[in-house]
């Protein structure tokens, strides 16, 4: 699809993205470049891309599509680097969680006759760098584009077509609107995560109780959340902060209404909550968004004869 692809960031979205170009043959150049000179190392030795450079401009010349994949607080910085680099017609794109802050950050960096086309693939795991990556990292996830006004409609079209090659649904949505979505659907959920495995670890500390060694699945599974990328999640708190700050409201009146529930005894509203929840549960595996194996597949995952 394009001759040169420049990947500025190399951690799991990039490593992954590498992959699939590689294993799709999507580009003839992939040229990649981080600030870490040993992530640029390992990513070397991985044989992700064609070239490697530590300064992003010498990564992104004469590149046709440049994703930009790093934190979002760094978003403005990389682009103002790159901007003296970018050649005419040429696609820029980013992968960042909260799309109205990267806007703000790179839009007034980009050069006249740059196709700036902001991004989101609804994808990942708690892993980070350029050995957390995979090639179906993509597959039947979705990839939300936040176009501005203006954007060129063949330019859209190709880097949709390049995310649909890569495995991704496709949708578009106003900025304002992906972050305070996002923010119930993604970010809530790990801070919520962070907070609870936070507070085991000072009962853990306080007590002197076994909180750890006998964490049930439950807990065991709010800290795969909360084992994401640090720098990640607090730019993502940083930078999409009014959308949290609302849903984090919401959801402190929904806790104090389940915790009048339960001092009060009332049982029919929390049976009505949990049946209601349970339904959320399988329309999201109805959707294609998750499996229905039960241990979210770790059996299989950890004793394949079972699986």
């Amino acid at each position: 699809m394009f001759e040169k692809i420049a990947l500025v960031g190399i951690g799991l979205i990039g490593s992954s993205l590498a992959r699939v170009i590689h294993r799709e043959g999507l580009a003839r150049h992939v040229a990649i470049s981080t600030r870490s000179e040993t992530t640029l190392a390992r990513a070397k030795e991985l044989g992700l891309g064609s070239s490697y450079a530590m300064d992003a401009k010498e990564a992104v010349r004469d590149a046709d599509l440049v994703i930009v994949s790093v934190p979002v607080g760094s978003s403005g910085e990389v682009a103002e680097q790159i901007a003296p680099a970018l050649k005419q017609g040429a696609i820029l794109t980013d992968v960042g969680s909260t799309k109205a802050s990267v806007i703000a950050q790179m839009q007034p960096h980009v050069p006249a006759g740059v196709h700036f086309i902001p991004g989101h693939p609804l994808a990942g795991t708690e892993k980070s760098g350029p050995d957390a990556g995979f090639a179906e990292l993509f597959e039947n996830r979705w990839c939300i584009f936040t176009p501005l006004p203006g954007t060129d409609p063949e330019a859209l079209e190709r880097l949709s077509e390049f995310w649909r090659r890569c495995g991704s649904n496709i949708d578009t949505m106003d900025p304002q609107h992906h972050d305070m979505t996002l923010a119930i659907v993604s970010h809530l959920p790990h801070i919520i995560a962070y907070n609870i495995v936070g507070t085991a670890d000072d009962l853990e500390s306080v007590t002197k109780s076994e909180v750890i060694k006998y964490s049930a699945s439950g807990f065991r599974d709010f800290t795969r959340l909360a084992a994401s990328d640090p720098t990640m999640w607090r730019d993502v708190c940083l930078h999409n902060k009014d959308a949290i700050l609302e849903m984090l409201a919401r959801f402190s009146e929904d806790l104090a209404s389940l915790q009048r529930a339960i001092r009060w005894g009332d049982g029919e509203k929390l049976f009505d909550l949990f049946t209601r929840t349970r339904a959320v549960r399988r329309s999201i595996i109805e959707a294609g968004q998750d499996i229905d194996v039960p241990d979210f597949g770790r059996q299989a995952v950890e004793h394949p004869s079972k699986g």
